[in-house]
């Protein structure tokens, strides 16, 4: 079913539901992520086998290169009782992967992601069907502010641009939506504003 002919559905379901008890959300993905000791050769795979830049703590191109790793950690937390899982993609904008040269790859990480949770939370809902699960895409806060000077002698000086930001975030909400989310969350605000022009990307997206 296409994402957009869902949303109705889904939000109908997430209602009913929260009427009439407290939906769990799963913990934390990076700690998870650190229990399997992962070396450099993991974090690059065959995929960026030759990749010019170090790899290892970017949890995000696991989704490419160690997916076995992410699809077992949503199973975990869906074994724990968890109703909502986050797609492992915190960080999966272009602002931020520009510190690993990875930024032509967001839309794949974000569709991956999302694709990966989605199979986890669809083999759990077909297991309990009176417990349907749900995908919410994790939209982390980048790297970089908007509100704030990186030069504390020059207060008017920002290191990123409105424009560029939203336009990251809008290319991330595009792989997450396709991938199959069921909610965009946009999650861990320091910067009001960077949150804002998450959700203007998440309007426009959708305008789309």
């Amino acid at each position: 079913m296409n994402p957009s002919t869902r949303g109705p559905e889904i939000l109908r379901t997430l209602d009913e539901l929260l009427s009439k008890r407290i939906l769990i959300l799963d913990g934390a993905m990076g700690t998870m992520i650190q229990r399997h000791k992962l070396q450099e050769a993991d974090w690059r795979g065959e995929r960026f086998k030759s990749h010019p830049h170090d790899l290892k703590g970017n949890s995000d191109v696991l989704v490419l290169t160690r997916p076995d790793v992410i699809g077992s950690i949503h199973r975990e937390y869906l074994e724990a009782g968890a109703d909502i899982i986050e797609t492992n993609s915190f960080n999966g904008q272009a602002i931020s992967q520009a510190d690993y040269a990875l930024e032509p790859y967001c839309y794949e990480f974000n569709l991956e992601a999302a694709r990966l949770a989605r199979a986890a939370a669809d083999e759990f809902t077909a297991r309990t069907p009176h417990q349907p699960r749900f995908v919410a895409g994790s939209i982390g806060p980048a790297n970089r502010t908007l509100s704030i000077s990186p030069d504390i002698n020059n207060p008017a000086l920002r290191a990123i641009t409105f424009d560029q930001l939203k336009n990251a975030y809008a290319d991330q909400v595009r792989g997450l939506i396709d991938g199959g989310s069921d909610i965009l969350m946009v999650e861990t605000i320091f910067d009001t504003l960077n949150a804002k022009a998450a959700l203007v990307a998440v309007d426009e997206v959708q305008e789309e």
